[in-house]
């Protein structure tokens, strides 16, 4: 399988991706090994949910085309907010009439779960669908880290607590949607093409990418379509089963897992020339970081995968959620950085399609071809958790810090002054507590700091070695 790939969209149930504890089953390992190669070839899989959901699905989605078919669309006036600084506050009825949209976004802790009018009752089931598809969005999540060699957990720090505690608002979101109902009329559409004897009309727009680690997506009807690694759009939920729904990877995976995991390239099919337009409804399920974490590499670069440059600094969820990344402008490792997907030459197949760990241990091998010496390593990674340390008192503080570079820090142990000496001073930093450059120490003292400030780092170390 590893030689030539999958020859469809990979289906697993979600029952083998459950992690337990002692040595991975061979189901859990057959598992993992297909998600990853249909994320690597198809930026998508299908999941299979546990036996049972399926009653509660059909139910809210039902439940869904009663609530949208009993609106009346007559004005603009509740579009979603262009705000990007409002991402993580979404809730209730929103609607966009460039897309065909209409959403209803259910977020825990901001959501009321009881209906604000006597007259309008909100989608049914949406507490227990959140809870359902969050569980698998994380186990997912935890999937995708073994696959990368990660440790488990890996991405623990930027999800939000399990529950949550009074007063938190999810990050996450389940989205209740309903494309091309029959009342958006007047709005634009692009007629692009003829698949299978019907031509097929998709919204002006340019593909869409969700920002999100993981989305899990339920529809009634088919209409999804995602770009492969060589560049065809594929209908992924065309053959889906009453318990089946859709995963696919968001820009925030792409960021944490430095480019690693390439993010989907979206496109909804609004309807065709035989059938007419219709009203699509979807469950949409997106796993968010919380908007107060830190996306950053440091699991990768403790798992020995090359970083490249755009992604060794750590940047704020606020920020990146702010920053506009059209497709165009990402620079991964899946040929993203262009419209175009160079053909697969002969040998080079498994390179393209074939399991993504033996991808990444191929990259892995080319950025390790010239180690760093053990010094220098030690030095990078001890900056590394003191830079961590810091950001987050001063996150704590409301304090927004630049940091001098490596070069600038040894430019700077002579000097009585130095951009460092002033954040120390900024934050507080507590007397009689050491705030040293880890270069400044020998390599016993270094191993020290590390232990320190980060238990477990040098039985990490030996478990890699």
């Amino acid at each position: 399988m590893a030689g030539t790939g999958l020859p469809t969209l990979g289906r697993i149930r979600l029952s083998d991706l459950i992690a337990s504890d002692g040595l991975p089953s061979d189901s859990y390992k057959i598992s993992v090994s297909t998600l990853s190669q249909s994320l690597a070839q198809y930026s998508a899989a299908i999941i299979q949910l546990p036996p049972g959901e399926e009653a509660l699905l059909r139910s809210a989605l039902e439940s869904a085309r009663l609530y949208f078919h009993q609106r009346t669309y007559t004005s603009p006036d509740i579009r979603r907010s262009n705000d990007p600084r409002g991402w993580c506050k979404t809730s209730g009825y929103y609607t966009d009439p460039q897309l065909w949209l209409e959403t209803y976004d259910y977020r825990p802790g901001l959501t009321p779960t009881e209906p604000t009018s006597p007259m309008e009752f909100p989608p049914a089931g949406l507490p227990d669908i959140f809870s359902i598809m969050g569980k698998a969005a994380r186990d997912l999540l935890d999937a995708v880290t073994f696959s990368l060699d990660l440790r488990s957990f890996s991405f623990s720090d930027i999800l939000d607590n399990v529950p949550l505690r009074g007063g938190e608002i999810s990050a996450s979101v389940l989205s209740v949607c309903c494309h091309a109902r029959p009342s958006f009329q007047g709005a634009h559409h692009t007629l692009v093409g003829q698949e299978d004897s019907k031509f097929v009309m998709f919204s002006d727009h340019e593909p869409q990418i969700d920002k999100s680690l993981i989305t899990i997506v339920k529809s009634e009807r088919a209409g999804l379509r995602i770009r492969d690694a060589h560049g065809q759009w594929l209908l992924v939920d065309g053959d889906l089963g009453p318990e089946d729904a859709v995963v696919y990877p968001g820009l925030a995976l792409y960021q944490a897992t430095a480019g690693y995991i390439s993010p989907a390239l979206l496109r909804t099919e609004l309807g065709d020339m035989q059938g007419g337009l219709y009203g699509r409804c979807s469950l949409v399920f997106k796993l968010m970081p919380q908007s107060v974490a830190i996306l950053h590499c440091s699991a990768m670069t403790r798992a020995g995968h090359g970083v490249g440059a755009q992604f060794q600094l750590p940047i704020t969820v606020e920020e990146f959620m702010q920053r506009a990344q059209p497709p165009e402008q990402l620079v991964g490792r899946h040929g993203y950085a262009s419209y175009s997907f160079p053909a697969p030459r002969e040998g080079m197949a498994d390179r393209v399609t074939g399991s993504l760990k033996v991808v990444l241990k191929r990259r892995k091998g080319v950025a390790r071809s010239k180690p760093l010496a053990p010094s220098k390593r030690l030095r990078l990674e001890a900056q590394r958790v003191l830079k961590d340390r810091v950001q987050e008192i001063a996150d704590k503080k409301g304090i927004k810090l630049r940091f001098c570079s490596l070069k600038e820090c040894e430019d700077h142990v002579r000097a009585l002054e130095s951009p460092c000496g002033s954040v120390r001073m900024e934050i507080g930093w507590p007397p009689g507590v050491p705030f040293v450059h880890p270069h400044d120490l020998p390599n016993k003292s270094k191993l020290a700091f590390l232990e320190a400030y980060e238990p477990g780092w040098t039985a990490a170390q030996e478990g890699m070695e």
